[in-house]
């Protein structure tokens, strides 16, 4: 069962009256549960652009998506799209993108009240218990700076799973952590693949963090150079 699928995906950017293309015609299917790392070593590789197409924000040049049983080309309408990342996926960047001026339990129920059909008790319930549930159960009154970076981190993935999403989308998300800390994000996303049978895709840069991974797509030049299979065993 393949939760996406890209076919002969291509972007191309328009700078000034020249296109660089970014995706030289990716194919790629992802299987429901799978947790998925898309790696390259520098910019330019076309992983950032793969993450972004696979999540929507951006849509292809050429070719087309699957995503949760959904077709996405570049004639997709920008609220058909919105959708589908409210109520399908869930997003953690490098940078926490945490509303300062907000709680911890109040950034983790922003995305009920956006869907818009959760009651306000049942918000509470379920962003104190996902807290609960990444380690910061004794944070939820908690503003953003009164966290460290990798508390802050906790409380995006708790946001980030407010709406039972069924792809978890991640760009570099300990990018800006110390080993401590990424060790213990990246414990968190194991248990949540494993446990709760969430869909990853990570883009890092970082070789320390593929052995998460069941597969590594190794980007280069905006193509796949190479897929790795990578043994239960050594997660």
């Amino acid at each position: 069962d393949y939760i996406i699928e890209l076919d002969n995906i291509q972007k191309t950017y328009l700078l000034g009256i020249e296109g660089v293309p970014a995706l030289r015609g990716v194919n790629l299917k992802v299987k429901r549960g799978e947790f998925l790392v898309i790696y390259g070593t520098s910019g330019g590789s076309g992983k950032t652009s793969m993450l972004n197409i696979i999540g929507t924000i951006d849509k292809p040049t050429k070719g087309h998506l699957t995503i949760c049983g959904e077709r996405v080309t570049s004639n997709t309408k920008d609220e058909t799209l919105a959708n589908i990342r409210l109520a399908r996926m869930g997003f953690v960047f490098q940078t926490f993108n945490l509303l300062s001026t907000m709680s911890a339990l109040e950034n983790v129920e922003m995305p009920m009240i956006l869907q818009g059909n959760v009651s306000k008790s049942t918000r509470r319930e379920r962003a104190k218990k996902l807290l609960e549930k990444v380690g910061m159960g004794h944070r939820f009154d908690h503003s953003p700076n009164q966290l460290s970076g990798g508390e802050q981190q906790r409380v995006t993935i708790a946001r980030a799973i407010s709406n039972h999403p069924e792809i978890l989308l991640l760009d570099e998300p300990t990018g800006d952590l110390d080993t401590k800390n990424t060790l213990n994000v990246m414990d968190l996303l194991i248990k949540l693949n494993q446990e709760d049978g969430i869909t990853m895709v990570m883009v890092t840069h970082d070789p320390n963090l593929k052995n998460a991974a069941d597969r590594v797509v190794y980007m280069r030049d905006g193509k796949i150079h190479r897929i790795e299979e990578l043994d239960p065993e050594v997660k």
